[in-house]
C-alpha cells in the first residue's frame, strides 16, 4: 500500500513540548497548491505509555475540542511520563464547517475506518490514523457529544469487548474520569469507527457522549476537562491523583434502547433527559405538518430505564432516532 500523503511538522519522538500540523494536500478551486491543515500537539517526556487524545472527529460536536485545545496550552513536559498527541479537532475541514460530516467529500469521518491513502480527503485522515497515530497509543479517548441533531445525559463510555482485560482496562479508566454517568455502550452503527479500529489493534479505548445541541455548557466542558485529566493520571501518564467522583454506571444490553421515527413531523416528548421511563410507555408524540385537525403518531419504548438522549431539533424526519434508554447498574 502506499504511503499516506499526510505528513506531520512535529516530531512524535522528541522530547519537550511541540504544536504543529498533520498537512494534507488538498487542489481546491482557490488553491492549487493548498492542504488541509489539522492542528497537532505532541506533549512526550521520556519513556512511558502514550495517550491519543481526539476531538472533532464530528465537527458539530465542542466539549472534546474544548478540552484539548485548553490542554494543549496547558500541559508541561515535566508533568508527563510517556507521551500525549492531542489532535483537537480530527476532521478538521468539518469541524471549520461546524457540520457533522466533512463539506469536501460529505465523508462522516468515524465510518470511513480503515480509510484510503488513496481515496477522499476524509479516507486519507482515516488512513493516517489507523496507520500512524493508532500503533503508536496505548490509550485512546475520542471526545463526541450529540452535535446538532442528539442530546445526552454527560456520560463516558467503553464498550463490551471479546478481550476481557482490554474491556477492564477501559472500564477502569472509564470509572477515573468521573463523568456524571458511565455506560456499557452499545454501537448501532459500528462499521468503519474509529472505535472499532483503535480496539481491534488491542488499544484501550475510552469515548464520550457529554451533551448536545450543537454547543457546549459550562458543565459538560467542565466534565470533560476534570474527566481528561483523571483518565491520564489513572493510566500513568500525568502526575497527580486521581480525584474520586460520584458516577451512575448505565448498560445498553440490547437494540431495543433505541426507539426510532416512523414518520417526520414536530416532536413533542412527554418525558425529559435524566427521567426513569417505562417499556410500553409513549416517549415522544410526532405531529403532522402538512395540515391541522390531524392526530399525532406515537412513539413507543420497547425498554424501561433512564431516559438517556433524545433527539435535538423540533423536527423530526422518517428514521431518525427519537430516544435512547439505559439501564440503571450498581457502581
Amino acid at each position: 500500500m502506499r504511503d499516506s500523503p499526510i505528513t506531520a511538522t512535529v516530531d512524535f519522538d522528541a522530547d519537550g513540548v511541540q504544536h504543529g500540523f498533520l498537512r494534507l494536500p488538498y487542489s481546491r478551486d482557490d488553491a492549487a497548491w493548498g492542504s488541509v491543515m489539522i492542528p497537532v500537539c505532541v506533549v512526550k517526556n521520556g519513556a512511558g505509555p502514550t495517550a491519543l487524545l481526539t476531538g472533532g472527529n464530528h465537527g458539530d460536536e465542542y466539549e472534546g475540542p474544548v478540552a484539548l485545545f485548553d490542554l494543549a496550552r496547558r500541559l508541561r513536559a515535566e508533568d508527563v511520563t510517556g507521551r500525549v498527541i492531542l489532535v483537537p479537532a480530527m476532521n478538521q475541514p468539518a469541524f471549520a464547517a461546524g457540520t457533522r460530516t466533512s463539506p469536501i467529500d460529505r465523508g462522516n469521518l468515524n465510518r470511513s475506518f480503515p480509510g484510503r491513502p488513496d481515496g477522499t480527503v476524509t479516507e486519507k485522515i482515516a488512513d493516517y490514523f489507523q496507520r500512524v497515530l493508532l500503533p503508536m497509543a496505548d490509550v485512546v479517548v475520542d471526545f463526541h457529544s450529540g452535535g446538532k441533531t442528539l442530546d445526552f445525559l454527560p456520560f463516558c463510555a467503553a464498550h463490551i469487548l471479546p478481550d476481557k482485560a482490554q474491556e477492564a482496562e477501559a472500564f477502569r479508566l472509564v470509572r477515573a474520569f468521573g463523568a456524571p454517568y458511565s455506560v456499557r455502550m452499545l454501537e448501532i452503527d459500528a462499521v468503519g469507527m474509529y472505535d472499532t479500529a483503535a480496539e481491534e489493534m488491542g488499544r484501550v479505548f475510552v469515548t464520550t457522549e457529554l451533551g448536545g445541541g450543537g454547543t457546549a455548557s459550562a458543565r459538560t466542558v467542565g466534565v470533560a476537562v476534570d474527566g481528561l485529566r483523571n483518565l491520564l493520571m489513572a493510566a500513568g501518564i500525568l502526575r497527580g491523583l486521581v480525584q474520586a467522583r460520584p458516577t451512575q454506571w448505565l448498560d445498553m444490553p440490547d437494540g431495543d434502547c433505541f426507539a426510532f421515527a416512523e414518520d417526520g413531523g414536530l416532536i413533542r416528548f412527554t418525558a425529559d433527559l435524566g427521567d426513569r421511563v417505562a417499556a410500553g410507555q409513549v416517549i415522544a408524540l410526532i405531529y403532522p405538518t402538512g395540515r391541522t385537525g390531524a392526530e399525532p403518531m406515537e412513539v413507543r419504548l420497547r425498554r424501561g430505564g433512564l431516559f438517556t438522549a433524545r433527539h435535538f431539533p423540533g423536527i423530526v424526519k422518517p428514521g431518525d432516532c427519537v430516544a435512547v434508554v439505559a439501564v440503571e447498574m450498581p457502581g
